[in-house]
C-alpha cells in the first residue's frame, strides 16, 4: 500500500472499512474520499470588527462499481449505522443506473507509490489577534492614502483541510493543506465620482503573506488612480493585460483543453493537438509540485501519480488535461489531473499553471504602442468555449505614445481566443502568487468598444 506524506491511520482505516463493507455488499470495486476542514474568517470596516466566524466541517463520499455501473453517495455522519446505510444505498443505486463504458478505478500500476515533498500545510493556526492585526494594518494603510474617502473593509482568513482517498485497487493516502489570506477594498473620491479598488494575497504559510500595510497601501493607490475615468473611442488597437487580468487567459486555455470538452468535441481547441496555438517561444507549465503552491498536490483524486506538464512548448499544444474517464474516452492515458468532491465523480482540473516570463519588459511592450488599452479589470463572462469568441467588459488605463495615461472604464474588448493566443506577447514580470499566474501580456489587433 502506498504511504502518503501525511498519513492519518484512523481516517484511512475508516475509508478502508467502508470499502470492505461495499465489497461485501456486492460491489466489484469502490473508492472513498474524505474532507475535514476548519476555517476562520474575520472582516473589519472603519476600525470595527464586523464579522468573526469559525467553521468546521467533515464529509465523506463512497463510490461503488458493479460492472460498468457506478453510484456515489455522500454523508457527514460517520456513525456505524449511517455508514452501513450509506453502503446499502450506494450498492442499490449502482445496480440500476445505466452502464458507463469508461468508468472505473485506476489500474494498480497507475496509482502513486511515492510522493514529493511540497510543503503545503502550515501546522500553526494563527491566533485571532494576529488576524485582527493584519486586517487593522491593511485598512489603516489604505485609508491613509491621500484621496481615499471610505472603506469597504479588510478581510483576513485562515483554513486547514485534510483530504484522504482510499480505493479497492490498493491505494490509500491523505494530505493536509492550509491557506491564509488578507485583502483590503476601499473607495476614492466622492459622490457619483467614487471609484473602488482592492488588493489581496493568499499563501499556504502565513509567514509568506505580503506585508499587511503594503496590501492596504496598494489597494488605496489603485482606487485613487481610477478617479475621473473616461470612455474612449472604439477601434482595433493593442490591448495590454495587467497580470491580475492576464491570468484569466490561462483559465480559458485550461478549460479548452479539459478532457471532457475534447471528448465531446465542444472545445475550440479540439483539433489543435501538436499545433502552434501561441507564438514561438511561449511556454505554459502545469506543475503540481511547486513548493508551498496553492494548487500543489501529492497525488490526484483517483490516487494517480502527478507530474509537471509543459502544456504549451514553444507555442505548441502538447497535452490535454485528463482524468481516467476522459482519457479512456480518448484512448489515452490519464495525465493525473483528476479532482473531485464527495458527491460527484472525478473530473480534470489544473494544478499550478503559469505562463513563463517573456524576454522584454512591460515598458518595452508599452513603448511601441501609439494608442491602446491597458486592462486591469475584466467583467462579465462573455467567452464561448466552443467557438473561442471573446467579449468582456473592461476597465483600466489608456496608453498614449507608450505611456499609461488616464483611467478608462465602461469599455468592451472583443476578439477570438484562437487569434488572441497567436498574437500574444508576454513580458518578463511573472510572479508566482495565486496558483494560476501570467506576466503582463500584450495582444495586438483586438476590438475595443467605447463611445
Amino acid at each position: 500500500m502506498p504511504v502518503s506524506p501525511n498519513d492519518q491511520p484512523e481516517i484511512l482505516n475508516l475509508l478502508g472499512d467502508l470499502i470492505a463493507k461495499a465489497r461485501a455488499a456486492g460491489a466489484d470495486a469502490a473508492d472513498a474520499v474524505l474532507f475535514d476542514s476548519a476555517s476562520v474568517s474575520l472582516s473589519q470596516r472603519l476600525g470595527a470588527t464586523e464579522k468573526l466566524e469559525r467553521s468546521e466541517s467533515g464529509d465523506l463520499g463512497l463510490r461503488v462499481f458493479i460492472g460498468k455501473r457506478q453510484a456515489i453517495v455522500s454523508s457527514s455522519d460517520r456513525s456505524a449505522k449511517a455508514l452501513g446505510e450509506l453502503v446499502e444505498r450506494a450498492v442499490a443505486m449502482a445496480r440500476v443506473v445505466p452502464e458507463d463504458p469508461f468508468a472505473g478505478l485506476a489500474d494498480p500500476e497507475q496509482i502513486a507509490h511515492s510522493f514529493p515533498e511540497i510543503d503545503i500545510l502550515d501546522p500553526a493556526e494563527p491566533a485571532i489577534e494576529i488576524l485582527m492585526e493584519r486586517a487593522r494594518r491593511a485598512e489603516e494603510a489604505a485609508l491613509a492614502v491621500t484621496g481615499v474617502t471610505n472603506s469597504e473593509g479588510a478581510d483576513a482568513g485562515w483554513s486547514r483541510s485534510t483530504i484522504a482517498i482510499a480505493a479497492s485497487n490498493g491505494f490509500a493516502g491523505s494530505y493536509g493543506v492550509s491557506r491564509q489570506s488578507l485583502s483590503a477594498s476601499v473607495l476614492a473620491g466622492t459622490g457619483t465620482g467614487m471609484e473602488r479598488d482592492y488588493d489581496y494575497d493568499s499563501k499556504v504559510y502565513g509567514a509568506d503573506l505580503r506585508d499587511a500595510a503594503d496590501i492596504g497601501r496598494e489597494a488605496g493607490e489603485r482606487a485613487v488612480r481610477r478617479l475621473n475615468p473616461r470612455r474612449m473611442k472604439s477601434g482595433k488597437l493593442p490591448v495590454v493585460f495587467d497580470p491580475r487580468a492576464s491570468r484569466g487567459l490561462l483559465g480559458h486555455l485550461t478549460g479548452a483543453i479539459s478532457g471532457p470538452s475534447i471528448a465531446r468535441g465542444t472545445s475550440f481547441l479540439k483539433d489543435k493537438m501538436g499545433e502552434r496555438i501561441f507564438p514561438e517561444g511561449v511556454t505554459i507549465i502545469d506543475d503540481p509540485h511547486v513548493m508551498r503552491g496553492l494548487r500543489s498536490r501529492p497525488f490526484d483524486a483517483e490516487g494517480v501519480a502527478v507530474r509537471r506538464h509543459t502544456i504549451i512548448e514553444d507555442g505548441r499544444l502538447t497535452t490535454w488535461l485528463l482524468d481516467l474517464r476522459s482519457a479512456r474516452q480518448l484512448g489515452l492515458a490519464t495525465t493525473g489531473h483528476a479532482a473531485r468532491g464527495t458527491s460527484g465523480p472525478p473530473g480534470p482540473a489544473p494544478a499550478n499553471v503559469y505562463m513563463a516570463a517573456g524576454k522584454r519588459s512591460r515598458a518595452d511592450l508599452l513603448a511601441e504602442i501609439k494608442e491602446g488599452f491597458y486592462v486591469t479589470d475584466l467583467m462579465g463572462m462573455g467567452v464561448n468555449g466552443v467557438t473561442g469568441d471573446y467579449s468582456r467588459g473592461a476597465g483600466g488605463f489608456w496608453i498614449e505614445n507608450g505611456v499609461i495615461t488616464h483611467p478608462v472604464n465602461e469599455m468592451t474588448i472583443a476578439g477570438n481566443l484562437k487569434d488572441m493566443f497567436l498574437n500574444l506577447e508576454a513580458a518578463d514580470d511573472l510572479e508566482l502568487c495565486f496558483g494560476m499566474d501570467a506576466p503582463t501580456v500584450r495582444i495586438d489587433g483586438m476590438m475595443i468598444a467605447g463611445l
